[in-house]
């Protein structure tokens, strides 16, 4: 009797039913094409492989190939392998039809991405091979809860050198992505017994909801043509703020306010989280210093590779004060949840000045994006205000008062990915209500960043 499995390189279960062993393996491998478990173009084993692992005679195999490709199931060629033919999958009978999937937009302007086309993937991999070349056996070992050694020292240089952060190794922790560093201190705060956390009126409902799972509540602060304003923090356990790069207003937290939060914090011993959100990306000047550099014993300073490289590369830190990190390694799990490979050339790429490079070219480009928008907006939609536009991957459009829904409803039209600024505003804030477009123009490749910015302007109050 043939086995059902065969081991050629990859997994094939086959179940040969029927009469005749031949008959039973060319029913099982027609199914197999058939229900599209073969998909299209997948490469056979040869006839002497797939006998072997089947326990089966060789002829028997060829037989059954020969087969099916009379049938037009498989493709052979003379001195080449047997393929799966192309065909359509017909679902099995009884199946539900699949639901087509909503039309992507041709055009994609919300906040929060950079552009992925610029990815640097030639250094990456360069720094990838010499991070791997160099890298210790132990490396691919369970590591360490804080993150690999290299980057953390790697980080400590950096963010001390570009962003005025007060850094030591011993004081960073590795995590994956500024929500997974909220919801490690979002843990530590509850089982402190913290009740409340500050936040800003306008940000991120999916930073408002890991506090709330945290069992946390969350109190909107006012907010100004100033931005933010502090003054009303009292007892608070902690504050979540973005100084450096409001988000999405995209103001720059003045000056008075950062030494208020900071005076707060000493007074009460309240924790000040800092989102340093975009705060590589300013085009007036440069860019403006870490809060944390004011107080790092009382300020967690996160960061991530989020808009610099990638979201998807999962990596992010927090700069902790000293008496913090044993109840943020107790919260992780004790576990390093970044794999040591991407840490390792992340850390490569900081220390051969790869990271430098990168920047100041992505900062060189948006904002020649963010120029062409300006310039375009004043010569087609004078009306519109842009805000927000000293920094950052986005600018805020300010739209007539009554005309945010109807923008978002022509922006669908044409096929455009838009946010209004109603669904960043915290639900208890209250402040008064803002009709405006937050338009991200990191995202589309610069190939189509004309095209996108044409649909844009088509879209707005003229």
């Amino acid at each position: 009797m043939a086995k059902p499995w065969a081991t050629f390189g990859v997994d094939l279960h086959l179940e040969p039913t029927g009469g005749g062993v031949r008959r039973g393996l060319t029913d099982a491998l027609r199914e197999a094409v058939r229900t599209g478990r073969l998909a299209s173009g997948t490469r056979l084993p040869s006839s002497r492989a797939l006998a072997a692992d089947l326990g089966i005679a060789r002829n028997t195999v060829a037989d059954a190939y020969a087969d099916l490709v009379a049938e037009g199931w498989l493709t052979a060629r003379q001195g080449s392998a047997t393929r799966v033919a192309e065909r359509t999958v017909v679902p099995p009978t009884g199946a539900p039809p699949r639901p087509r999937a909503p039309g992507r937009p041709t055009h994609n302007l919300v906040p929060g991405t950079p552009d992925l086309a610029s990815f640097p993937r030639a250094q990456w991999l360069k720094a990838a091979r010499r991070a791997l070349a160099t890298a210790p056996y132990q490396a691919l070992d369970y590591g360490d809860p804080r993150g690999r050694i290299e980057l953390r020292t790697a980080l400590a240089g950096y963010l001390s050198r570009a962003r005025g952060v007060r850094a030591d190794p011993e004081h960073i922790l590795v995590c994956a992505g500024f929500s997974h560093g909220l919801r490690l201190l979002g843990a530590v705060l509850r089982a402190r017994g913290a009740r409340t956390v500050a936040v800003e009126s306008y940000g991120l409902d999916v930073h408002w909801n890991l506090l709330a799972a945290a069992g946390l509540r969350t109190v909107p602060l006012p907010f100004d043509e100033r931005g933010t304003d502090p003054g009303e923090l009292t007892d608070q356990d902690a504050v979540l703020l973005t100084p450096a790069h409001q988000f999405p207003m995209g103001g720059t937290l003045h000056r008075d306010r950062r030494a208020a939060v900071v005076e707060w914090a000493r007074r009460t011993s309240g924790l000040v989280v800092e989102d340093d959100y975009d705060g590589e990306f300013r085009y007036d000047r440069q860019p403006v210093g870490a809060l944390q550099g004011l107080d790092p014993d009382h300020v967690v300073h996160a960061g991530t590779a989020s808009k610099s490289l990638a979201p998807g590369l999962r990596l992010g830190w927090l700069v902790l004060p000293p008496g913090l990190m044993e109840e943020v390694l107790s919260a992780k799990g004790g576990i390093d949840s970044c794999g040591s490979l991407d840490q390792l050339t992340l850390a490569e790429f900081l220390v051969s000045g790869a990271y430098d490079r990168h920047v100041r070219a992505a900062r060189l480009r948006y904002r020649r994006r963010r120029d062409a928008l300006v310039a375009e907006l004043a010569r087609r939609a004078p009306r519109v205000h842009a805000t927000g536009i000293a920094a950052g991957l986005h600018v805020v459009l300010r739209l007539p008062p009554g005309t945010e829904q109807s923008a978002l409803r022509a922006a669908a039209w044409q096929g455009l990915a838009v946010h209004g600024l109603h669904r960043y505003q915290h639900p208890e804030s209250g402040v008064e209500r803002r009709d405006a477009l937050v338009v991200g123009y990191g995202t589309p490749p610069d190939h189509a960043w004309s095209t996108a910015l044409e649909a844009l302007c088509a879209v707005l109050p003229e």
